[in-house]
């Protein structure tokens, strides 16, 4: 079943020439989740040869931003005011399962998590990043 503010998610999710350029996809949304999978591709590599962490914080702050406005009143937006990250592994593997999730939601303030997962060519998941924050309603730009 779709979720109610999922055309709304899609349309703002549509805008976002970073997650386009990655090949990144919503694929799973509910009431305070949210998950976006995207392939690992060879141009999202760093020198050693595993997924630059830029790629993998990206995927995590955008299912937790996208978390967050499933929270939010039609109209609203969400910006990220601070994010933290803990690389855990390195990202290896064939593509990345961001999956973020609602802690607490205010009026003002709404304290999210998402973590990363690397997947193997057998389907095999391992997990690479955790993350912590803070998402604000805004008003549309």
């Amino acid at each position: 079943m779709m979720h109610p503010a999922q055309t709304r998610i899609g349309a703002s999710f549509a805008t976002q020439t970073m997650m386009r350029t990655i090949g990144a996809e919503i694929t799973a949304l509910a009431d305070g989740r949210c998950e976006i999978t995207a392939p690992l591709l060879p141009e999202m590599g760093q020198q050693h040869g595993a997924g630059h962490a830029g790629v993998t914080f990206a995927l995590g702050d955008t299912a937790a931003g996208y978390a967050a406005l499933t929270l939010m009143e039609p109209g609203r937006e969400v910006m990220t005011a601070e994010m933290k990250i803990n690389l855990l592994a390195p990202a290896v593997g064939v593509r990345l399962i961001a999956s973020g999730r609602v802690v607490k939601a205010g009026r003002r303030l709404v304290v999210v998590t998402a973590e990363v997962e690397a997947e193997a060519a057998d389907g095999a998941r391992r997990l690479i990043a955790v993350l912590q924050g803070t998402m604000v309603p805004v008003d549309p730009a």
